[in-house]
């Protein structure tokens, strides 16, 4: 993985938005390790510099998502426009960037035996705001300027698996999300296809 030529992409990309506060923000994401952390702690680019991969893939998927809705329902492009797309995408882990911690873990090797391997752990002890909420407050408080569907959008990227169940505001306060502002499902549909078909490994299907 070139760490370095992954961050310069996702700077360029950021900052083509000309959106304010997005110096101060790219700034706010070195300081916090962003651009070095990796995007899971066992699953999906679990390694340094993953966080940045995995937020490049969901910007090229949603793209590709919103490119292709324009042609299916022309009124997305009357809803929402490119800037939103890269800024939703790209920004919706930031929650991630200080919340793994490097260990020591075990692992089977190929003929069954445990060995020690390098890996991570998940901490939330820096800020522990939840998930989606913690990469809006984050970016806020870094200074950029976004619109409601753009903090909607991270805000729930997770779907479901966002929503507290047992709170009827969260489950209305998703549909209403989603029926609002077309970039919520964009954006949760593209995080999910880079996750589970742009970022999978043979190994992990061995596992299945």
């Amino acid at each position: 993985m070139d760490i370095k030529k992954n961050k310069e992409e996702f700077i360029e990309l950021l900052c083509s938005t000309g959106r304010n506060g997005v110096d101060d923000t790219i700034e706010s994401l070195d300081e916090m390790g962003f651009f070095t952390a990796p995007a899971s702690a066992g699953h999906h680019l679990n390694t340094e510099g993953g966080l940045v991969l995995h937020s490049l893939n969901t910007c090229r998927a949603a793209l590709a998502v919103w490119e292709g809705m324009k042609i299916l329902e022309p009124s997305i492009a009357g809803e929402v426009g490119r800037d939103s797309v890269i800024i939703a995408s790209l920004l919706h882990d930031v929650c991630k960037a200080d919340i793994y911690v490097r260990s020591v873990k075990k692992r089977k090797n190929a003929i069954g035996q445990w060995e020690d391997c390098e890996g991570y752990k998940i901490s939330y002890k820096n800020f522990p705001m939840g998930h989606g909420e913690k990469s809006v407050i984050l970016l806020l408080c870094s200074g950029l300027e976004m619109s409601d569907d753009e903090m909607l959008a991270i805000r729930w990227h997770m779907g479901a698996w966002g929503i507290n169940m047992n709170s009827y505001e969260d489950q209305r306060c998703f549909d209403t999300s989603k029926k609002l502002y077309p970039l919520v499902s964009i954006i949760q549909a593209a995080d999910n296809l880079a996750a589970n078909i742009m970022e999978r490994t043979g190994e992990e299907l061995d596992e299945l």
